[in-house]
C-alpha cells in the first residue's frame, strides 16, 4: 500500500495511456452535456479550422484524474486537480498521461503532483497539478 513515508519529490507516478475514439467522445458529450460539434462532427470541426474532431478538454482532465486515483488506490483521496489546455488531441491518437511528485507535506499527509498529457509527437497538450491526501 502507498505510504506517505515512501513518497518523495521527483518520484514518477505510473503513466496512463488512452486512445479515445469518436464514439467515446459522443458518449462523453452525453454524460457531460458538452455538445459542441467540434467533438463529434468532422465537417463542422474542419469548417472551424480544426484538423478534424478533437477530444474534449474535460475528458483529458478525467484521464489525468484517473491516473492519479489509480496510483493512490485505496491509500488516499484526490482533493483537487486543475489543468490548463495547451494543445489539441485527436481521437484514435495515443494520449500519454504522466505525473511526478512535486512536494510532500508529511505532517498533513498531502502530496502535490505535477501532471501532463502528451500527444504522439511528445507535445504537452494539457498540464496541471493535483493534490491528494493519504490515509493515516
Amino acid at each position: 500500500m502507498l505510504s506517505i513515508k515512501h513518497i518523495k519529490a521527483g518520484m514518477e507516478i505510473q503513466a496512463l495511456v488512452k486512445q479515445p475514439t469518436t464514439q467515446q467522445l459522443v458518449m462523453w458529450a452525453g454524460a457531460s452535456g458538452d455538445y459542441n460539434p467540434i467533438h463529434y462532427d468532422k465537417d463542422f470541426a474542419q469548417a472551424k479550422g480544426l484538423p478534424g474532431v478533437i477530444v474534449h478538454g474535460q475528458l483529458l482532465l478525467a484521464f489525468l484524474g484517473q491516473m492519479v486515483t489509480d496510483w493512490l488506490g485505496r491509500a488516499g483521496d484526490l482533493k483537487s486537480i486543475s489543468v490548463s489546455y495547451k494543445g489539441m488531441n485527436l481521437p484514435g491518437d495515443s494520449i500519454t498521461c504522466s505525473g511526478v511528485v512535486k512536494s510532500v507535506t508529511e505532517a498533513e499527509r498531502l502530496v502535490t503532483v505535477d501532471l501532463w498529457a502528451e500527444n504522439p509527437k511528445g507535445e504537452k497538450t494539457v498540464s496541471g497539478t493535483a493534490v491528494a491526501r493519504l490515509a493515516a
